[in-house]
């Protein structure tokens, strides 16, 4: 029985939800499903009984009627089998077979009621076939067991005809007690019943609970494996492709294996591999922090049309140069349309880099729009169209899986096939969603649709870094050597003076020696993390406690928040650029001027530079 009942069974609701109980109710009309065959033999046997009882009918009239309701009764019996193979009983329709159970089981105390009224008029044989009904009558009950309702309605409906017999007729009335007794203990033995296997459905549907859990654990699992699986092929692949020829140029560059100095082409096919390594990285990593719910996306009004032309404006000399017509549309429905859309405008700047930047990629003649239009009531769509390749809708399904690339339009293109499906992941995240459509040959048109608060003010997005009043003075915490020296050259090119440690403690011991400006703390230092060194600057007396502080990170958001609440004014995400930085700094210095607690900025020698 168990085996029927859990195949049965749709679902396996909470535990302390109110379908709990619906459910073991549910498994209880599956158990009395599983009865029914023996039922049925029961029936075959009590043939020959119920056609004598029913040979005592007044006239022959009488007779067929109750022939009739008992083939009526197999009837209904069968075409309730029927409805219920093309009518699954669930916790959504309980009721209403429930209801068809209790009808049944009712149309057969009927046809016991009226076998009992025949009985009754049976002369000698009278009390013997009216025992054969009360018998029978514990029969039904049994079989009503399982389910608390039927057995509450239907078992005292199946007793009442043959006590009732035995009531009424003076010779029977003595023994109408012992049937009065003898379907009571049924009743109280069939109640004890249920409550047991109530309790053994309760021990079913735990375990289902626990296997089902076990297979989400499992496939997690596997999803996991696999997704590790897919980065070691990424990684192992286009990673160490891309870094074998950047090793190579630089080998030529400093003359080891090589008679003469990297010409420019070489030198600039260094940097696009490069740059396309650091996006294979953050795409990778961004596409698992997502997967694992690690992914923390900002909402906030969005300058749409800005950003947009921002996007189009970075990718035009690319497509200029790929002989392609990138252009930019806004719908005149937007104009003076009130509100703004919503989301996080680094992430919408990501995905829609990836949507521009796979059009310019894989579009090989003629143009590329992108347009901008309210797609329906609270939503803006961005449209990418380009009249590239096109995919077939497999190859369209496919391009949304994480690690699959599309060997027909993607050869030869750097990629870990990731982009699309952290796009979308993006999108949903903010409320919105990436979808596309495509047919080969002619082009694609891809979309991006985030919410649109007709209550919102659009901000103004500023596509390159502030200006800063002056030079600065700038200490950078920064364990990596690599990344430090980077940071270094970077800030000094925008004009800064920057002195860089290795160490939170070094750092801090710096603090009192000399005057300073601003800093920059990495999340993950040595003995003291980034989020407990910014702690202490702030607790520090004196002008150091107030100095604006920018937290660096990997794009961990655990880092980046703990290091925001220990009093970071704003946060800078790795790999960082020109503009990045230069954002993030003048971003710190405004938030810490609001603070209320401005900084003094001497003038340093050559204060004239611009930032």
């Amino acid at each position: 029985m168990d085996t029927a009942i859990a195949s049965a069974r749709i679902e396996v609701p909470d535990r302390h939800s109110p379908d709990w109980d619906r459910a073991i109710g549910l498994m209880g009309l599956e158990a009395q499903i599983q009865l029914l065959p023996y039922a049925l033999g029961f029936l075959g046997i009590s043939l020959p009984f119920v056609l004598t009882v029913v040979g005592y009918a007044p006239n022959a009239g009488w007779f067929f009627a109750s022939m009739a309701l008992y083939a009526l009764n197999l009837a209904i019996f069968y075409a309730i089998l029927d409805w219920r193979k093309s009518n699954r009983p669930s916790l959504s329709n309980l009721r209403l077979h429930t209801a068809v159970h209790i009808a049944a089981g009712l149309l057969w105390s009927l046809a016991l009621f009226q076998t009992a009224f025949y009985a009754r008029s049976a002369g000698p044989l009278a009390e013997i076939l009216l025992v054969l009904c009360t018998g029978a009558a514990v029969a039904v009950i049994f079989f009503s067991s399982p389910n608390l309702p039927n057995l509450l309605v239907v078992g005292p409906a199946a007793a009442a005809g043959p006590v009732l017999a035995l009531r009424t007729n003076p010779e029977t009335a003595d023994t109408a007690v012992f049937a009065v007794l003898a379907t009571a203990l049924t009743l109280a033995l069939s109640l004890i019943l249920n409550r047991h296997l109530r309790s053994h459905f309760t021990l079913v549907l735990e375990r289902e609970g626990l296997l089902v859990e076990r297979e989400g654990a499992l496939e997690e699992t596997r999803r996991l494996a696999q997704s590790r699986s897919d980065i070691l092929t990424t990684l192992s692949h286009d990673i160490r492709n891309g870094l074998s020829g950047v090793a190579h140029v630089l080998a030529g560059a400093v003359g080891a294996g090589s008679r003469g100095s990297p010409s420019r082409e070489q030198l600039r096919a260094a940097l696009s591999a490069a740059r396309d390594l650091v996006e294979v990285l953050d795409a990778t990593v961004d596409t698992e922090a997502a997967a694992t719910d690690r992914l923390v996306v900002q909402r906030e009004a969005l300058d749409a049309s800005q950003l947009v032309q921002d996007i189009v404006l970075l990718h035009r000399a690319n497509a200029n140069q790929a002989g392609l017509t990138l252009s930019f549309q806004v719908d005149p429905m937007l104009t003076g349309l009130a509100g703004a859309a919503v989301g996080d405008p680094a992430r919408v700047r990501q995905i829609l880099n990836n949507l521009v930047g796979n059009a310019v990629k894989y579009t090989t003649r003629g143009r590329i729009e992108v347009r901008l239009s309210p797609a329906a009531s609270g939503v803006l769509r961005v449209e990418v169209v380009d009249t590239g390749p096109g995919l077939t809708p497999e190859e369209l399904v496919q391009a949304f899986q994480p690690f699959q690339r599309i060997e027909r339009t993607g050869g030869g293109v750097a990629g870990a096939g990731v982009g699309l499906t952290l796009a979308r992941r993006l999108a949903r995240l903010m409320g919105g969603d990436v979808d596309a459509e495509s047919v080969p040959g002619v082009g694609s048109r891809f979309w991006l649709e985030l919410p649109w608060d007709a209550a919102a003010v659009g901000a103004t997005v500023d596509p390159a870094p502030t200006p800063l009043p002056q030079r600065l003075r700038i200490l950078v915490v920064e364990n990596d050597a690599l990344q430090s020296a980077m940071l270094r050259n970077t800030l000094e090119q925008m004009g800064h003076k920057v002195l860089a440690v290795a160490d939170a403690r070094r750092g801090l011991d710096l603090l009192g020696m000399g005057p300073l400006d601003l800093l920059l703390v990495e999340a993950d230092l040595p003995t003291l993390s980034g989020a407990e060194m910014i702690a202490r600057v702030r607790s520090l007396t004196g002008p150091a406690a107030g100095l604006p502080i920018v937290a660096m990170s990997d794009g961990s958001a655990d880092h980046v928040q703990a290091m925001l609440q220990a009093g970071s004014d704003s946060a800078l995400r790795k790999p960082v650029t020109l503009t990045t930085l230069g954002r993030a700094i003048a971003e710190a210095i405004a938030n810490r001027q609001k603070s209320r607690r401005p900084i003094a900025h001497p003038p340093l020698a050559g204060s004239d530079r611009a930032a």
